[in-house]
């Protein structure tokens, strides 16, 4: 089976390289063809569209950076892709979208499976991330190998739609968590704690979390570079909110949060880095949130 990927960005081009590592036929395209250089090296091949890609793939998979994005490759790849084909959708959609989205591929004869991941770039780096499937449980077995290369953690959620309120939940949940590891570290530097005692100290207590694990430490780097930027968290954001209002539940903390985000938008730009919502606590006090021996990156 020959796996197409679409989408070799911070997070895209980690996975289709563990494809690769794994020992998987696999094809490959960007807009950026600098992005499938290392791909090539390590013995890929490349596809200058995704037409292209489609046509040689059985399994196509894209990573992509917005829903209207997603739709444009999806209407691409179906000019010719095969009847029986598997699109693997692995970008943050909302329920309605893949729902709709997977109707206008099962009208070209090809099946579709959502695979949001979670867990951050420097997981898909290492082939650890968390992958959650949504489709047919057929077609998560048929392609559970190539998962497995991908991720380390892999729950099939159920039906397609299920994985992309899982994940909206799982994002939801992070930034309300990355909103209060900004808090509490300000708590500690205005209360005259040494930083990286004091994060080592919440790490090995009842209050840690994963994002205090690692955002927490870019934070106290300075870099905030988590490689997810203040749109994409806003975006997840308005899924949660639309939820919330769909199920009926009230969601303060979530909402909360959102504004949290809308001022660091018009505050740093939508380009700027997730974890800069702690940036705004630093501004408004005039207290940054050093600490030496903290990485820029996540390895």
């Amino acid at each position: 089976m020959r796996y197409g990927f679409i989408g070799l960005g911070n997070l895209g081009g980690h996975l289709a390289a563990s494809l690769l590592k794994a020992g998987f036929e696999v094809t490959v395209n960007d807009l950026d063809p600098s992005l499938g250089k290392r791909h090539v090296d390590m013995g890929g091949a490349w596809a200058a569209t995704p037409a292209e890609l489609a046509r040689e793939c059985d399994a196509i998979v894209t990573c992509l950076p917005s829903p209207a994005v997603s739709e444009k490759v999806l209407k691409k790849v179906l000019t010719t892709a095969k009847s029986g084909a598997t699109w693997i959708e692995m970008s943050t959609l909302g329920r309605d979208e893949i729902l709709r989205l997977g109707a206008i591929a099962a009208e070209k004869g090809v099946r579709t499976m959502e695979l949001p991941v979670t867990g951050g770039v420097h997981l898909a780096a290492q082939g650890q991330i968390t992958m959650l499937a949504g489709g047919d449980k057929d077609l998560f077995d048929l392609h559970l190998p190539a998962l497995q290369a991908m991720g380390n953690q892999i729950f099939h959620m159920g039906p397609l739609g299920n994985s992309s309120i899982i994940k909206v939940i799982t994002n939801m949940l992070a930034f309300i968590h990355l909103k209060a590891c900004g808090e509490a570290l300000m708590l500690a530097k205005r209360g005259g704690l040494d930083l990286g005692q004091a994060w080592a100290a919440i790490k090995a207590s009842s209050g840690n979390s994963f994002v205090h694990e690692t955002e927490g430490a870019l934070i106290l780097n300075g870099s905030y570079d988590i490689a997810f930027n203040i749109d994409l968290a806003l975006k997840d954001l308005g899924f949660a909110m639309e939820f919330g209002r769909e199920f009926g539940v009230p969601l303060e903390l979530a909402s909360m949060t959102e504004q949290t985000y809308v001022e660091a938008k018009a505050a740093y730009g939508g380009n700027a880095q997730s974890p800069m919502i702690a940036k705004l606590l630093e501004d408004r006090l005039g207290t940054d949130l050093r600490a030496p021996g903290f990485p820029a990156r996540l390895e």
